[in-house]
């Protein structure tokens, strides 16, 4: 019973004619797989978080959001990092493309965060946009945009 099912769908198959297959369209491969850049990052704009105690994340959530109200549209990946000293609080620095843009001691006093975080956020920008510049107008032979 199931062999004549089957043996009729090939007939009515064949009567009907070709069947249109829908083929997905070639993508070209890319050009250049390898182009040693850096800057093709898919996840762009984004200030990670890489504190330890509540002071750090006091700061850190201070400057996440005073950046993200003064530059919506950055594109520029930040890391927040931070290390707790017993004697001096905590030692707190902002990286871009692994090189530091803001470095502080904050004080176990919770409350000097929110204000040390808005300097950095100035300071952190105009260190990001001074890098940007060393980056597009330095070309050497001997050292990749990011080493510089």
């Amino acid at each position: 019973m199931l062999f004549m099912g089957l043996r009729l769908g090939l007939i009515i198959a064949a009567l009907a004619g070709p069947v249109a297959v829908a083929q997905e369209p070639e993508k070209e491969p890319p050009q250049n797989l390898d182009q040693g850049k850096i800057d093709n990052d898919p996840l762009r704009g984004l200030v990670i978080n890489r504190t330890m105690t509540v002071l750090g994340w006091d700061f850190y959530k201070s400057f996440a959001e005073i950046w993200q109200a003064l530059y919506p549209d950055a594109q520029d990946t930040i890391t927040v990092i931070e290390r707790p000293t017993a004697q001096f609080g905590s030692e707190i620095w902002i990286s871009y493309l692994g090189q530091t843009v803001f470095h502080t001691f904050l004080s176990p006093a919770r409350s000097r965060a929110r204000e040390e975080s808005k300097n950095a956020v100035a300071i952190v920008h105009d260190g990001i946009q001074t890098i940007n510049i060393q980056r597009r107008f330095v070309q050497d032979a001997d050292l990749a945009p990011e080493e510089m």
